[in-house]
């Protein structure tokens, strides 16, 4: 009897233990509109009267995740565990692990499990950030692609961009991201910036400010948080601030006229955040070595005040060179300056817990108003609840089967990516290519029956496919090759980047002169950090053609221009340093959409109306575009089983 009397006293008793228990911990999101109800300004009161200095300055930070599968035991996750609990940090930003150039990408689940996992870990919930500038497919496989900024101005249908939005939100909250650092509301003014370019809506601040909007309101449907970048505005700049200070060197009227009309255009549409950029604004901050993230001119003054934004202020990665170069001998004064200047949440820190120890500092020592402070997490706890992570944190794996890549999201990426092909240049004497059909009927993209490991295909030299990338390692140039197979099978695919296309131009030569078509396609895209040894040896960064692989489309150019069709997969402004190009397209993009909507394009099977978001001096102007129907079906069938690669005039 006292073994049962026991018993029944602990199960009485057990709804007592369990009272402060946070049970959004175990609790399944169910995504929707983001919003902020009582409840949620309830909640975000009550945890803010209980938090220590110590938990609130943690709220302020962002660390680094990278996406990959990790074991209990494995020390990667007792660090990155640790460090959430050590420094109650409040924010993830989520990345991938990268080699040389290669991302190394991960899928829907690992991700998802893994952030489940520090959800789990984390006495607050954590909001979670990602660079999804191009959908989920920029970070993780398997998911729905889309191409570049600049490609959906490229179709002038700002409906687009606003489908990107919500399609790429549903994604994110189901993996248990919540949080967008895009859209990029920089105005690309500057044909040599080396690391806006085709990350920009265009060169019409506008334009740009259309687009910025819609995105927004899309990702806003999908319960996403979006973030507009990277202010005061990036475009105009000469300089890669992941590798240096970054100037905007126009005057106050420039800035009112170009960079800032988007920002003010995405505040308007209710943007729940805008990132600040590492750039020196002279016309705003005359100090120098002052970028707009360190300077109060800018932050409060300007964003706050002027332009009457209320939301979050995030700075861009705190160990980016930009910044990093300013505060060599005391790392930690960036975060704190940062913070001094207006900014709310602070990411990526070079050394967090440099970064944590000064910012505690400054606000037990005064230097740091307690009151200032407290405004910061309250938005941050906001944002938290406004997304419903007060009930509920984490996400069903279940579901992402259901959710991720539907069969008509991935259709409309990709009929993004064809309408945004552009045709700047053509000479009528290689466009539209035509498709040869295979000698058993079988029809365009469908690979004949063969067995394993046998290749019953002869290459031959009737069209040559020249692949001009940065690095061959990277995955430029594989889904081109595909498609261009599935069309000529016996095409030539010739690949060649930095480290070979010098020793390659003799053979690469030989098989384009006997080439009746020759399709060159260079992939250069901006890349954060990238750098070309330029002349004296010294590091210079670019959005241009090395010296080895410029050299290569050169000498193709000198021997088959006339015939020869230039793919532009990511820089449009390449065609200014080669005015030898006869035939000239523009995907805006090296995602694998963009490639096949390029080959569709050049072989004619969709109709080609794409206008340039920029101006490429002494090409094309802004809004100009050749414009080209698809090819009847009559004009299709060609030669039937002819191993002819023939031209078809529109």
């Amino acid at each position: 009897m006292l073994r049962h009397f026991l018993l029944i006293a602990l199960l009485l008793a057990a709804p007592c233990f369990a009272w402060g228990k946070d049970k959004s911990k175990d609790r399944v999101q169910t995504p929707g509109p983001i919003h902020l109800d009582k409840g949620g300004k309830k909640w975000t009161e009550k945890t803010l009267r209980k938090m220590s200095p110590e938990e609130k300055v943690g709220q302020l930070f962002g660390i680094k995740v990278l996406a990959q599968f990790l074991n209990d035991a494995d020390p990667k996750w007792i660090q990155l565990r640790d460090n959430v609990l050590k420094y109650h940090v409040g924010s993830l930003v989520m990345t991938v692990p990268v080699e040389g150039a290669v991302l190394l990408k991960s899928q829907p689940y690992v991700a998802a499990e893994l952030f489940n996992r520090l959800q789990k870990t984390s006495k607050l919930p954590l909001l979670v950030a990602a660079d999804f500038e191009r959908g989920l497919s920029m970070r993780i496989n398997g998911t729905t692609v889309f191409p570049h900024a600049m490609a959906f101005t490229a179709t002038g249908k700002t409906e687009h961009a606003e489908v990107f939005g919500r399609i790429s939100a549903l994604e994110s909250r189901a993996i248990g991201v919540h949080w967008n650092f895009f859209p990029v509301a920089d105005v690309n003014s500057n044909p040599a910036n080396p690391v806006i370019n085709i990350r920009s809506f265009g060169e019409d601040p506008k334009q740009v400010g259309d687009f910025v909007a819609a995105y927004i309101r899309g990702a806003h449907e999908g319960g996403m948080l979006a973030t507009a970048k990277h202010f005061p505005g990036h475009g105009e700049t000469a300089t890669d601030s992941h590798l240096g200070v970054a100037e905007v060197t126009g005057d106050r009227a420039r800035l009112e006229a170009v960079e800032l009309p988007p920002f003010k255009r995405a505040i308007e549409a209710g943007v729940d955040a805008v990132m600040v950029a590492h750039v020196t604004v002279p016309a705003l901050d005359a100090e120098p070595n002052r970028v707009a993230t360190t300077s109060k001119a800018i932050v409060d003054g300007l964003l706050k005040e002027e332009m009457g934004f209320k939301g979050i202020v995030v700075t861009d990665a705190l160990d980016m060179a930009g910044l990093t170069r300013l505060y060599a001998k005391d790392i930690g004064r960036a975060a704190v300056e940062s913070f001094k200047a207006g900014n709310d949440v602070l990411i990526i820190p070079a050394n967090l817990d440099a970064s944590y120890r000064s910012m505690l500092q400054a606000v037990r020592s005064g230097e740091i108003d307690r009151q200032r402070l407290d405004q910061s997490v309250r938005k941050i706890l906001e944002a938290k609840a406004s997304l419903g992570l007060n009930k509920a944190r984490l996400v069903d794996l279940s579901q992402l089967s259901s959710v991720v890549a539907r069969p008509e999201n991935v259709a409309a990426g990709q009929g993004i990516a064809d309408e945004a092909i552009t045709l700047v240049r053509d000479n009528g004497k290689v466009m539209p290519l035509q498709a040869r059909a295979t000698s058993s009927g079988t029809s365009l993209g469908t690979a004949e029956a063969a067995l394993p490991y046998q290749s019953l295909t002869e290459v031959g030299n009737r069209l040559v496919a020249v692949i001009l990338s940065e690095d061959l390692r990277t995955d430029s140039g594989r889904m081109l090759e595909h498609q261009i197979l599935a069309r000529v099978p016996d095409a030539r695919i010739i690949y060649a980047d930095v480290r070979s296309a010098g020793g390659m131009k003799a053979s690469v030569i030989e098989a384009v002169d006997a080439a009746e078509y020759v399709i060159a396609a260079v992939y250069v895209v901006p890349t954060a950090g990238r750098a070309l040894r330029g002349a004296g040896g010294a590091l210079t960064n670019s959005v241009a053609m090395d010296d080895a692989t410029g050299s290569l489309l050169t000498a193709i150019l000198d021997r088959a221009a006339s015939r020869t069709v230039v793919l532009a997969m990511g820089n449009p402004y390449l065609a200014q340093d080669f005015p030898a190009i006869e035939n000239y397209v523009c995907a805006f993009s090296n995602a694998t959409v963009a490639e096949t909507a390029a080959v569709k394009a050049i072989f004619g099977e969709i109709p080609v109306g794409g206008h340039l978001p920029v101006t490429i001096p002494g090409i094309a102007g802004r809004g100009e575009g050749l414009m080209r129907p698809a090819r009847t079906s009559s004009d299709r069938s060609g030669s039937g089983g002819s191993s002819d690669v023939r031209n078809v005039q529109p």
